[in-house]
């Protein structure tokens, strides 16, 4: 059996940083997701929804305050981030049905790039992968993205990001950075 590698001996809190999505923007996606009568998967709450920027998986919850410590000095776009999410994917891999982006801002990559290399320097972030900006709408999806009967088009305007814990099935803010600082 391995041994608990955890400094602090406390349960792993399952973390992620991510763009929110305004009550106004989520009420409009669910509306929209409930006219593409979907047949398979589980949807995802309406409160859920957010758009990923990068995910850490398990912490220590002693590593917390170091993490928002070092995205504390990471540098922030100066401006709201504009996303328009505009294609409906299904991911067969992940089992999940997607509200993506045919374009990815350059400054929401460098974002979160800048992430990545802060989480790095604790140790927590894995291998990096290609980012996909994404809303995800429902998971254990399985088929082909269903045919909409409105194109999707939903601009995020991002003021900030936060860190969220992932709690049974719940997700809870712990820290908030203004993207315009």
């Amino acid at each position: 059996m391995p041994q608990d590698a955890r400094p602090s001996g406390a349960p792993f809190k399952r973390l992620f940083f991510a763009l929110s999505i305004g009550e106004t923007q989520r009420r409009a996606v669910a509306q929209w997701r409930r006219g593409l009568n979907l047949r398979s998967g589980k949807p995802v709450p309406t409160e859920n929804f957010h758009v990923t920027l990068l995910f850490l998986g398990d912490v220590d919850p002693i590593q917390v305050p170091a993490l928002c410590a070092a995205v504390d000095q990471v540098k922030r776009p100066g401006a709201p981030l504009r996303l328009l999410l505009d294609q409906l994917q299904a991911w067969p891999k992940a089992g999940a049905l997607v509200l993506g982006a045919r374009d990815t801002p350059a400054v929401l990559r460098q974002l979160v790039y800048a992430l990545e290399q802060a989480a790095l320097t604790l140790g927590l972030a894995g291998p990096s992968r290609e980012y996909r900006p994404h809303l995800t709408l429902s998971r254990d999806f399985r088929g082909q993205p269903p045919e909409a009967g409105v194109a999707p088009e939903f601009f995020l305007n991002a003021r900030q990001f936060t860190l969220y814990e992932s709690r049974k099935g719940r997700y809870w803010p712990l820290a908030e950075w203004s993207l315009t600082d």
